[in-house]
């Protein structure tokens, strides 16, 4: 039987060597501060990104991948000698990113079967979805039933965080109702998931070690898991919620991560987040 290559994009935010370990291809998404255009992961780490972002002016966008990248990790996958691919990309409620893989995908004609799965998640939710379509793969699952699978558990998964300044988020028009929100969510650490692959506020905190216990309490009560992340992008106190969750039961071991560009660029420095998948019955 002929193997499945799983391919993402660089809003997955998992480990470099974990991404390898797993032969998971990234198709980076473009960032760019004003006219300074970069390749995530490729011209611009992550620990680039944010210090770009505390000497910059100018808040940092995204843009997400021409079809055409996506085509090439597909051709990657041809060459590698793979049956299938199956991609699994963030939420298209957040991003063109989706969009640009299916048409790459009907572009593959024969070559090569494609399967896109749209997470309806970002950062490490989706990451862990791709991690658990790569153990499937490695298992020797068909691409239909890894790409089914893992749109089933996309219901499974869970994210929440908090922000340190909603500055990012406001500007880059990624909360609801953000103009109502700002005037009183300046003084106060708002709580976010995501709902239907959107952002949305899910409750606010005084401080930010309230919001920090938050996440953790909220975590704990949705155990136990088969994956769990914990990710801070430029987030000095991420120890805190990495030590309450460290005996939190889950199948696999914790994974801490950073954020990256894609998701920094909406949540600003400070962003702390924990995703799972709930353990599979």
């Amino acid at each position: 039987m002929g193997s499945v290559r799983i391919v993402t994009d660089s809003a997955c935010d998992m480990p470099k060597a974990l991404l390898e370990a797993n032969s998971i291809d990234v198709v980076p998404l473009t960032i760019r501060f004003g006219s300074d255009e970069y390749t995530d992961g490729v011209d611009l780490s992550t620990a680039e990104f944010w210090k770009r972002c505390s000497e910059s002016t100018r808040l940092p966008e995204t843009a997400a991948p021409a079809p055409g990248a996506f085509h090439e990790a597909f051709d990657r996958a041809v060459a590698d000698g793979c049956d299938a691919v199956v991609a699994i990309t963030l939420s298209s409620k957040l991003s063109g990113t989706y969009q640009a893989a299916v048409v790459a995908a009907e572009s593959m004609g024969a070559s090569i079967e494609v399967h896109v799965v749209d997470s309806k998640m970002v950062t490490a939710a989706q990451g862990l979805l791709c991690l658990e379509a790569a153990e499937h793969a490695a298992r020797g699952d068909d691409a239909a039933a890894i790409a089914e699978r893992a749109r089933s558990r996309s219901a499974t998964a869970g994210l929440v965080g908090t922000l340190d300044t909603l500055e990012h988020l406001v500007k880059g028009g990624r909360v609801s109702s953000a103009k109502a929100m700002l005037g009183s969510l300046l003084s106060v650490k708002p709580i976010l998931v995501l709902r239907d692959g959107e952002i949305v506020e899910d409750g606010r905190q005084r401080t930010r070690g309230r919001a920090l216990e938050h996440v953790a309490a909220r975590t704990e009560a949705a155990a136990p898991f088969d994956w769990l992340a914990v990710g801070g992008g430029d987030a000095s106190d991420l120890r805190v919620v990495v030590d309450r969750l460290r005996n939190v039961e889950t199948t696999h071991p914790l994974i801490e991560t950073e954020i990256g560009p894609v998701v920094g660029a909406h949540g600003g420095p400070g962003v702390v987040g924990v995703c799972w998948l709930a353990r599979s019955r």
